[in-house]
């Protein structure tokens, strides 16, 4: 599993959890910065920690975790930052269903 984080929004006003690179990830809009993503913390916070454990996914499942927590909590789409863990989800359940011999739905 690999983290994708690379469409989350972030304000030219970050906070100090967020690296100053941040702004300059694709998917950035000025439009965005209307309205603040729910989750944007939690995806400063996985930045933070795989900078400062040299990018090993291991030692940051604590703050992924959270990640996936707050992404339930709002709905698909709400969250710019979440898109990369909502697309790990269909995946997984693509293959789910695959595996049972089910047809996936149609995207």
């Amino acid at each position: 599993m690999s983290v994708f984080l690379s469409s989350c929004s972030f304000r030219s006003h970050q906070s100090s959890a967020c690296p100053p690179h941040a702004a300059g990830l694709p998917g950035w809009s000025f439009l965005n910065m209307s309205r603040k993503d729910p989750c944007q913390k939690q995806a400063c916070e996985i930045q933070k920690c795989l900078q400062e454990n040299n990018y090993l996914e291991s030692k940051c499942e604590a703050v992924l975790q959270e990640m996936r927590k707050c992404c339930a909590r709002y709905p698909k789409g709400r969250s710019v930052c979440c898109s990369g863990f909502e697309r790990e989800e269909r995946e997984r359940e693509k293959v789910k269903l695959t595996a049972e011999g089910t047809s996936p739905p149609p995207q």
